[in-house]
């Protein structure tokens, strides 16, 4: 097969503390859990579940069985550790409690407001 119908891929994943790319060179029929398992990944990162974790290319959610182009990077998600709305939810009770946040607006004290 000539070098022109073979595909340049990266797979990403990202840990908190380190970032590793695997470049494969793939055929174009290769679906995303096919050029997943073909790089390598998995064997480094056993933890890796493709049934749990999302994947994504460039940053957009993509199935297992979807094609990819020439250059494109797929990533794989590690699930989160907490809900962000969760956070921020608490983060602002936290900071009502604390006075730090306006009773009002909920949003961060306005020194220029007069007070009621």
């Amino acid at each position: 097969m000539s070098d022109e119908k073979l595909l340049h891929i990266e797979v990403i994943y990202a840990l908190p503390n380190e970032q590793r790319v695997f470049k494969a060179i793939v055929t174009p029929d290769m679906h995303v859990e096919d050029i997943i398992r073909h790089s390598g990944i998995l064997d480094v990162y056993p933890e890796i579940d493709l049934k749990k974790n999302k994947v994504g290319v460039f940053s957009r959610l993509v199935k297992l069985d979807a094609l990819v182009h020439d250059g494109d990077r797929i990533e794989i998600y590690r699930p989160l550790m907490a809900d962000p709305k969760e956070i921020r939810r608490r983060r602002a009770e936290r900071m009502k409690a604390e006075g730090k946040s306006d009773p009002v607006t909920g949003g961060k004290l306005n020194p220029m407001r007069k007070g009621d």
